[in-house]
């Protein structure tokens, strides 16, 4: 799937991998990358993509559920909030990422916000980047 226009393009500059830093050259980042222990590194004090993957994909995910609520008429709690779990691991000679996201609609009635949850997986970006390629979960709590 492409855009029919692009409305923003985000530019970030990584240099040294799992162990250098990520910048945006317009400021606003300039974060420590560390490989986690369990990948094989000294599990410092940085952060690594698979951290950043899963605040974007939450992120994003709520901007969509805002999105299709204002279409829907469906007002989306204030205090939404997604827990997002990326998990990474060999597959075969490769490695892959697995996605959950643990949804928290406060106040809505399960079945409107599982309408409101399924609509949006079709709408988020990072829902139609992943799909067919990564198991995306969607948990609503």
């Amino acid at each position: 799937m492409q855009p029919d226009k692009i409305l923003y393009t985000a530019t970030a500059i990584a240099k040294g991998g799992r162990e250098g830093r990520g910048i945006t050259p317009d400021g606003p980042l300039d974060l420590q990358l560390s490989t986690p222990k369990e990948l094989g590194g000294a599990g410092g004090p940085g952060t690594n993509p698979e951290q950043l993957f899963a605040i974007g994909y939450a992120a994003c995910f709520i901007g969509a559920m805002k999105a299709v609520g204002a279409r829907e008429k469906i007002k989306v709690p204030d205090d939404v909030a997604i827990e997002s779990h990326v998990g990474i691991g060999p597959a075969g000679s490769a490695f892959a990422i697995a996605v959950e996201l643990k949804i928290e609609l406060p106040g809505l009635d399960r079945e409107t916000a599982q309408k409101l949850v399924d609509t949006a997986h079709q709408v988020c970006p990072y829902s139609n980047a992943t799909r067919g390629n990564v198991d995306v979960v969607l948990t609503l709590v």
